[in-house]
This record gives C-alpha cells, sequence and structure tokens, in this order.
C-alpha cells in the first residue's frame, strides 16, 4: 500500500511540474504584450519631447512615430494570438497527454508487472546465497564486512585480487596494503600490490611499483614470472631496450614449457626487437646527413650504397619489420635497381607471411613504384 502511495505522490508531482508552466503560458504572453505595449507608449512620448527641442526634424518624428506604430500593431496581434482558441487547444492536448502516460503505465504495470513482489533491501541481497549473487553483490558484501571488521586481514587479502580483476586499481593498492600491513608481506601480495599500482598509474611501472616487485622477488622461491616481466617492462618503458630483452630471454629460459607467461613474454621480445631495429634502421644520423652534403658525387653514392647494404643486412638477420622492409624496397627503387627492389619484396612477402595484412600493404606499396606483384 504504501508503494503505492509513494507511487501517486511522486506521479503527481511529475504532472504538475509539467503542466503548471502550461498553464501560465497565457499570463506570460499578456504580460509581455503590455510591457511592450508601455515601451512603444514611452519611445512616442520621448520622440514627442526630441521634436519640440528641435533634437530631430519633423519628418524625422513622423517616420519615427510610423515605424513605432507598426511595432505596436504587431505587439498587438501577437498578443491576440496568444489568447486565440489555438493556444488554448494546444494546451488542452498537451495536458491531456500528460495526464494519459501515467495512467496508461499504472495500467500496463497492473496487468503485466508483479506489485506484490516484495523488495530487496540491500541487506537481504548481502545475505542471500553467495552462489547465486552476482560480482558486484559479492564485493558489497566483503566491503560491509571489512566496514565492520577493519582489521580482518584475510578479508582484505581476498578482496584485493578481485579488484584489481575489476580494474580498480586504488581500491586494490588499498587492500593489499591492509592485508600486508595485517597479515605481512609475501612474495603474492607484494606482486598484487606492484601490480595495482601500474594498474592505477594507466599502465606506466611506477618506481613504487618496482620496488613492489622487487621485494616479492627476494620474497618468493621460485621464478616469479609476473613480478619479473613488469620489472623487464620498466627497463623497456625507461629506453633500456637491451636490459629489457636480457631480462626477458632470462626469464624465458627458466619457465616450464607448459608455463603460460611463455607467449607473453615471446610477445614483448618481438615488440622489444621491434623497437630496437626501428631505431637502428631508422636511416642516418643528421652527422652522416651533414658529412654526404660534403662528399663529391661517388662518395656520396659510396656511403648510400653502404647505408642500403646495412639495412639489407640487418633485415635478412631480423625480418619481422615491415617498416625496414618499406624503407629498403624505396631506396633500391629510388637507386634504380628494379630487380633488387623486387627480390626484396619477395624476401620480405615471405618473411611476414604472404596472406599478412604486412605483405599486402608491402604489395600495394610496391605497386606504386612500379615494381609489379609478388605471389
Amino acid at each position: 500500500m504504501i508503494f503505492w502511495v509513494i507511487l501517486a505522490f511522486l506521479t503527481a508531482a511529475a504532472c504538475l511540474a509539467v503542466i503548471l508552466p502550461l498553464a501560465g503560458r497565457k499570463r506570460e504572453a499578456a504580460s509581455a504584450a503590455a510591457h511592450d505595449r508601455e515601451v512603444y507608449r514611452d519611445q512616442m512620448a520621448e520622440i514627442a519631447r526630441d521634436a519640440e527641442r528641435g533634437l530631430i526634424g519633423e519628418r524625422e518624428a513622423e517616420e519615427a512615430r510610423a515605424e513605432i506604430g507598426r511595432r505596436l500593431i504587431r505587439a498587438e496581434d501577437e498578443a491576440a494570438r496568444a489568447r486565440g482558441t489555438g493556444t488554448v487547444v494546444a494546451r488542452l492536448v498537451a495536458t491531456v497527454a500528460v495526464l494519459a502516460i501515467p495512467l496508461l503505465s499504472w495500467g500496463l504495470y497492473s496487468v503485466i508487472g508483479s506489485p506484490d513482489l516484495p523488495g530487496q533491501p540491500l541487506a537481504a541481497r548481502l545475505a542471500k546465497d553467495p552462489a547465486q549473487a552476482s560480482v558486484e553483490e559479492l564485493v558489497a558484501r566483503a566491503e560491509a564486512h571489512l566496514r565492520a571488521n577493519p582489521a580482518d586481514g584475510r578479508g582484505w587479502d581476498v578482496l584485493a585480487p578481485i579488484y584489481l580483476r575489476l580494474n580498480r586499481g586504488t581500491e586494490a593498492q588499498t587492500a593489499y596494503r591492509n592485508a600486508i600491513r595485517l597479515l605481512g608481506p609475501s612474495a603474492a601480495r607484494e606482486t598484487g600490490l606492484g601490480e595495482a599500482i601500474y594498474v592505477g598509474a594507466g599502465g606506466i611501472v611506477t618506481r613504487e611499483a618496482v620496488e613492489a616487485f622487487r621485494r616479492a622477488i627476494d620474497l618468493g622461491d621460485g621464478p616469479n614470472p609476473k613480478a619479473r616481466f613488469y620489472l623487464a617492462t620498466a627497463m623497456a618503458q625507461e629506453g633500456r631496450m637491451d636490459e629489457a630483452t636480457a631480462a626477458l630471454k632470462a626469464l624465458r629460459a627458466e619457465l616450464p614449457g607448459d608455463s603460460p607467461w611463455l607467449g607473453v613474454v615471446a610477445e614483448a621480445l618481438a615488440r622489444a626487437d621491434g623497437e630496437k631495429q626501428l631505431r637502428t634502421a631508422k636511416g642516418p644520423s643528421q652527422a652522416e646527413m651533414d658529412a654526404a652534403a660534403e662528399m663529391d658525387a661517388d662518395d656520396r653514392s659510396a656511403m648510400i650504397e653502404t647505408m642500403v647494404a646495412g639495412l639489407d643486412q640487418r633485415l635478412r638477420e631480423n625480418p619481422a619489420d615491415p617498416d625496414g622492409w618499406r624503407r629498403l624496397i624505396r631506396s633500391y627503387s629510388v637507386l634504380g635497381r628494379a630487380e633488387e627492389a623486387r627480390d626484396a619484396l619477395a624476401r620480405a612477402v615471405t618473411a611476414l607471411g604472404p596472406d599478412s595484412a604486412e605483405a599486402g600493404d608491402l604489395r600495394s606499396f610496391a605497386a606504386t613504384l612500379n615494381l609489379g606483384e609478388i605471389e
């Protein structure tokens, strides 16, 4: 019964909030028209005063009076329209529509709804069988428990990784810190804290996260691939690609053959190698370009040949570099060595995979250089 009373009150309030402005529009329109008339009359009087004082000529005064008269007639017409039956009909239709919506909704709810279904307050939802609860309800239950029992280290220890899986880095940090404070540090807790800091920092392995990962490695008795992976990521983010690559290779060597981290480490190594190749194969330095400008034509040509040959050799050793292949193909084409450009394209397609998107892009690029198609 209380539900229906509250529903009726809210519905009435919502309807009045819409209907009252509609009812007041006529009065607002009349008030605005009266104000306009008063303004125009004041303007007429002012023109008369200016004409008496000789500030404006008789012709200008007549023109001004005619213009104000036209505006006054227009204002009267608009006021009459606002008082017209069309506006009344429109307000009546709008009022009926506003009242019909809640009446229709109530009728549908009484037929297809469940008004007699008992409510489920938060306490009741938190008390139901965990097997039937959603993740949000389980988290809310744990949070309610920890608000009442903030010294429950085990509760913080359970909640922390859940926060982390939900990508709630700040809450996960708090939970891990509480678990470490109450239960003591462990490799798993310090690793989780480092990862929570990483998530909270938007994907940056900060110095604080690095310290947590190092503590985790010191506390553990196994390879701890997660902590070591993030430490290698920190090296890569700082531009220490050689150290990052060495750390990842050392981790890969220690992982068992069925470790799920093998694929993650392999992808990270491929990215690190690609970035390294981009740095070493992106072209001559400014000093080399300045030196080339001072050379004669033969020496300059020899220098360019040497750089192109170096790029070719690097791609033979590390072929997973689409941008490097593009530069090599273009270089051979510019040098007028079309056959070697086509050979480089064929090698790139083989290395990257004939059906890969990268190979398709290189084929399209070669077509713009008139090198022909490579199957």
